[in-house]
């Protein structure tokens, strides 16, 4: 329930970032108005004592997001996809999240499994490990297959994680609302847009038979890729606490030294993952959406494994086609075409000067294309590109910012295992690929024929459709209901806590 209880877990966040002396920082990168400050510096620094330690070590918003347990981790490294909110620096610090904890025993793990498939461990595996891998949401366990002698890979949900998560979700609501009221200005940045996403990602983390439909329809669209393989899932043995897979057996994708023994091209795999996340997201508009080292591998044939589906992006075709058109042009370094992609989509006010944005654009451009191969960077001119947009009013699109974080990550990966890659290079055919099947004439008369269809389907319902849509205009909107104001709950909650303290004090 997003109510003023919520106020509890709002001033033991901020007690605990003042605390780890993360809330300055948080602050300063998010640009925080006076107002914000104030508020969360008065209902922070009072209650100081009350605040998680954390590990000395760590950095201050690394320090207190470990502190504050599973949700705010995630939620820190969803942050770290944001740099239009959090600032470069911060959404560095993020990136480095620990998603570690300490796994819980495997006899736990075995009866949860047990439960969730209603058949004793020992009927479906003959062997059943100690965790190979524990995250905050979930732990992996190695097995193997009674019936067929497979190995494949148990992932089992923490107990009680749901629960723990949707208590910190109705918190994060509540801090988003009073965000945007006490910050009009944020309301550009959808505070509360970017919970609904958050609550998404973890909601479909949370439900392992979701994750499972990820893995088989990613496997289906990129089952006739070349070098590429996704391990299925053995759907009679998977629930929604329990997934179990093949096993991926491989290298990982962040050992360069093992990839050199085994005797693997790193130049050709550098090129094959850019190559193949530009396929996904461009051909069939679902992209694995979390494709960092840690969840790919090499496989003794040379093959890309990709495992882990538990973030995944999707685009739809007008979306995909307006990315490509943008990537196309900063390739043949069109910027007016790249500026009119913008205002044909509307990311960009009509209102705007579209002579000034090509301009803007072309200082975007420019110095990185005119750096060497090895310092082209696909990533950095995505961020730049957001930078300008926004100063041109364009408001925050959650999906391409998913994009753009894959993006880098993507990059990343590429550049670890082949410094000098040239980005522009490497995806260009893809990209052009893209753009002669997809934009012109051809796609033209796909669309009109599409069209056509919609409406044959819809044609004896159109009518009905039009006169009550006309009826609803027509009719007055209801008046709307008043809601107590988010400062009003702070103020009641604060004093509420302050009276708990000297209550307790005199007790």
């Amino acid at each position: 329930m997003r109510g003023p209880h919520n106020i509890i877990r709002l001033v033991r966040t901020l007690a605990t970032l003042e605390r780890s002396g993360a809330i300055g920082v948080v602050l300063e990168a998010m640009d925080a108005p006076p107002r914000l400050r104030l508020a969360a510096r008065v209902l922070g620094w009072p209650f100081k004592w009350l605040g998680l330690k954390g590990d000395p070590a760590l950095p201050p918003a690394t320090r207190a997001l470990t502190a504050l347990g599973p949700a705010y981790i995630k939620f820190g490294q969803i942050l770290s996809t944001r740099p239009d909110i959090v600032g470069d620096e911060l959404a560095l610090q993020l990136k480095y999240l620990q998603d570690k904890l300490p796994p819980f025993p495997v006899e736990v793990a075995k009866r949860m499994v047990a439960e969730e498939l209603a058949l004793p461990v020992d009927q479906m595996f003959s062997e059943f490990s100690e965790p190979v891998a524990a995250a905050s949401i979930a732990q992996v366990h190695r097995a193997r297959l009674v019936d067929t002698g497979q190995e494949v890979a148990v992932k089992v949900l923490r107990p009680g994680i749901e629960r723990a998560f949707r208590k910190d979700i109705d918190a994060f609501y509540f801090a988003a609302r009073v965000i945007e009221t006490l910050s009009p200005a944020s309301r550009r940045l959808h505070p509360m847009e970017v919970i609904r996403h958050f609550e998404g990602v973890v909601m479909g983390e949370l439900d392992l038979r979701l994750e499972s439909a990820a893995a088989a329809e990613f496997a289906a669209n990129t089952e006739k890729d070349e070098g590429f393989q996704v391990p299925a899932p053995i759907w009679h043995l998977s629930s929604r606490q329990v997934m179990t897979m093949g096993w991926a057996e491989g290298v990982s994708m962040a050992d360069n030294l093992a990839i050199d023994a085994a005797g693997h091209d790193r130049t050709l795999l550098g090129a094959r993952v850019l190559q193949l996340f530009l396929q996904h997201a461009l051909r069939d508009g679902y992209f694995h959406a979390d494709m960092h080292q840690g969840n790919l591998k090499v496989a003794a044939s040379g093959n890309i494994i990709a495992y882990d589906f538990g973030i995944m992006g999707r685009l739809d075709e007008y979306t995909r086609r307006v990315y490509a058109e943008i990537l196309f042009g900063f390739i043949r370094k069109d910027y007016r075409r790249v500026a009119e992609v913008h205002f044909e989509a509307g990311y960009v006010p009509a209102d705007r000067d579209i002579d000034e944005f090509a301009r803007a654009l072309r200082v975007v451009g420019e110095p990185i294309f005119g750096m060497d191969a090895s310092r082209i960077s696909m990533a950095r001119l995505l961020s730049y590109l957001f930078e300008v947009t926004e100063k041109f009013g364009m408001e925050t699109r959650t999906e391409l910012i998913l994009l753009q974080r894959t993006m880098v990550v993507v990059e990343g990966v590429a550049r670890g295992l082949d410094p000098h890659i040239n980005i522009w290079q490497v995806a260009r055919p893809i990209v052009e690929s893209y753009i002669a099947q997809n934009v012109g004439p051809r796609a033209l008369l796909r669309d009109l024929g599409k069209t056509m269809r919609v409406l044959a389907r819809f044609g004896p319902k159109l009518p009905g459709m039009v006169e009550s849509r006309l009826i609803r205009q027509t009719e007055p909107a209801p008046a709307p209901r008043p809601v107590l104001h988010p400062v009003i709950w702070m103020g009641l909650g604060g004093g509420f806590v302050a009276l708990g303290v000297a209550l307790g004090s005199l007790l």
